[in-house]
């Protein structure tokens, strides 16, 4: 713990915020899940992005890079090495007419309630999406047969070494849940986007159609990750795990929704590990019913 302590009591000297140690990420996670990070750090400026990269590998840290947390499961015994928040510090957006360049830690739902006001369409489906900006891009996140890769122009990123990286949309491959950005060694700072003209009283409907459309269908009330399995090729998780009987299979406190088959909900006191078992009994359950052995969105970090 005191060797923690210097590391956090180095690193502060070059960021503005709290760096903080032995931090539960259920602070950090949409599910509400994870033991502690070691250290914890959130950095207000490319610079001091920068900072944290080059101190994890001068000390020879372990390190993570996470948004809004909605799409980790975090062990629960928590992550060694350094966990790098992109929240508050880097959440602000520029705009010129229907282009936006929005820092990662950005919510893609204020993005989207922000084009929104400004007349702008395309990403009226990301206002119901929980995570944030650098994360959603990477991932090409979207809903409704939308998703966000179809407007980016531009990504900033900083490498390992602490150097500005600039990818531009035409050099970048999206598809259904990927994108070579997962290829790409750095972390992302900044997205731009080409949305298109529109009608805000249009553009606010439709996403108040799609938030109906989501409360009706998915357990926003509880804390989840969203969903937990990728769609198989013609087909969509959460049917298959519904037509294996699996609503409402619960593990500790973690559950299949009852109300859609691709949530697994935290009904209050779940852990990483129950969450795990259940997730791996959904695969088997599964696969014994229809032949698919379902892949999980959800990416597992830390110590279980």
């Amino acid at each position: 713990m005191i060797a923690l302590a210097a590391k956090a009591a180095e690193l502060q000297r070059e960021l503005s915020r709290p760096v903080e140690t032995g931090v539960s990420m259920r602070n950090y996670t949409t599910w509400k899940i994870g033991g502690p990070a070691d250290l914890l750090a959130e950095p207000a400026s490319t610079g001091e992005l920068a900072a944290c990269l080059r101190f994890a590998a001068a000390h020879d840290l372990p390190w993570l890079a996470i948004g809004n947390g909605s799409n980790l499961l975090v062990g629960d015994r928590g992550i060694r090495g350094l966990v790098i928040k992109m929240g508050e510090g880097m959440s602000e957006s520029v705009w010129r007419g229907q282009e936006v360049t929005a820092q990662a830690g950005m919510l893609m739902a204020a993005l989207a309630l922000e084009a929104a006001e400004r007349s702008c369409a395309g990403i009226e489906f990301a206002r119901g999406i929980p995570g944030s900006v650098g994360g959603a891009v990477r991932m090409n996140a979207g809903a409704y047969d939308h998703h966000i890769g179809e407007y980016v122009t531009q990504v900033v990123a900083v490498d390992y070494q602490g150097r500005i990286v600039k990818v531009s949309g035409e050099e970048i491959c999206f598809a259904y849940r990927e994108s070579s950005l997962f290829q790409l060694p750095a972390v992302i700072t900044s997205v731009s986007l080409k949305l298109l003209p529109g009608d805000r009283d249009q553009i606010m409907q439709t996403m108040r159609d799609y938030q109906q459309r989501r409360s009706l269908a998915q357990p926003l009330e509880y804390p989840s990750c969203g969903s937990v399995f990728r769609n198989p090729p013609n087909d969509h998780a959460g049917h298959l795990v519904e037509m294996a009987g699996l609503r409402g299979l619960r593990i500790g406190d973690a559950q299949v929704s009852p109300k859609h088959g691709n949530f697994i909900i935290n009904l209050g006191n779940a852990t990483a590990a129950d969450v795990r078992e259940l997730i791996a009994q959904v695969q088997d359950s599964v696969y014994h019913y229809a032949g698919v052995r379902l892949q999980p969105e959800v990416k597992l970090v830390g110590e279980f």
